[in-house]
């Protein structure tokens, strides 16, 4: 076990809520380095041979169990890509908590791009946590880029909690999706961006097989001089339902672009999607002003609760 010093214990904290070594199987990397690991009898990590990143293999039948791979950075100038790859059985039932925390008190830009690949067997039920967060008072930039692909076998449910709200300068997210017979697929995505930051965060998910399902929800905040392009797409290609919304709230000079969209290429496919872009309703304000809150608490007690 790698000793961690303070900034590190911090950012697992905000990025896996670790305040002590999980129970179960866990993957704990900390500046480009493994900073602890721990298998099961029913989980086994494995590092990759031919390139940065872990092998996790998760046995058919695995219940009430947990694996735990968040990454930090607290160096300035560290660049990496790190691959990890998914072999879930069939009938398994398991919590998945990954995420990265940068923090950059530096000059040097510090980028992390993690490429996670979910190969899930049949009935199985998977739900994946995966939060980023920024820190630092350098001139460095924080950088992440997720890049996130599901293949879902009959039957599988997948459920995807995606979360940034602070302190990430740039971010590229990519999430796609293939699912075949009766598999289910449900993302919550929150993201806030701030100062001169930019998000871009695009899903395409492809129902291939009958009885297939999507319901893919993101949910933004975009403040001061921010940007962000979210990208929404559904392809049904069987007898299958999908439903996509960007809810998002725009703030002083900030900037969002919503593109949701659908692509029908069976008569049995029934797609939905909804777009929403605007500012905090003034009524809201007062009715917590009336309360005592000044307008900036105001503002955050609403964003909160818009990102919860």
């Amino acid at each position: 076990m790698k000793k961690m010093d303070e900034i590190q214990k911090r950012l697992f904290r905000e990025i896996a809520d670790l305040h002590e070594l999980p129970v179960g199987a866990y993957n704990l990397r900390a500046n480009s380095a493994l900073a602890g690991r721990q298998t099961t009898p029913n989980i086994d990590i494995q590092s990759k041979t031919d390139k940065s990143g872990i092998d996790i293999t998760i046995k058919p039948g695995t219940k009430r169990e947990s694996v735990h791979i968040p990454v930090v950075l607290s160096e300035s100038g560290i660049t990496e890509t790190v691959y990890n790859d998914f072999y879930v059985g069939d009938d398994c039932d398991v919590l998945i908590v990954a995420g990265c925390g940068i923090d950059n008190c530096g000059t040097q830009d510090s980028e992390h791009d993690g490429i996670h690949r979910f190969f899930i067997g049949k009935n199985s039920k998977i739900k994946y946590v995966e939060k980023h967060y920024g820190s630092g008072d350098g001139d460095g930039k924080r950088i992440l880029n997720p890049v996130t692909e599901v293949y879902m076998e009959e039957g599988s449910t997948m459920e995807m909690e995606m979360v940034q709200i602070k302190g990430v300068d740039s971010t590229e997210r990519t999430t796609v999706a293939e699912l075949k017979e009766n598999a289910k697929l449900i993302v919550r995505e929150r993201l806030m961006t701030h100062g001169q930051q930019t998000a871009g965060s695009a899903y395409k998910i492809e129902l291939n097989g009958d009885g297939s399902s999507a319901d893919v929800v993101s949910r933004s905040v975009a403040r001061e001089r921010s940007y962000q392009k979210l990208d929404l797409c559904i392809i049904g290609n069987a007898e299958c339902s999908g439903h996509t919304e960007c809810d998002s709230i725009i703030m002083d000079e900030g900037r969002i672009l919503a593109v949701p969209s659908l692509e029908a290429n069976s008569t049995e496919a029934m797609l939905v999607h909804e777009a929403a872009i605007g500012k905090i309703a003034g009524d809201q304000l007062i009715k917590l002003m009336t309360l005592g809150l000044t307008e900036q608490e105001a503002e955050e007690q609403i964003i909160n609760g818009f990102l919860k």
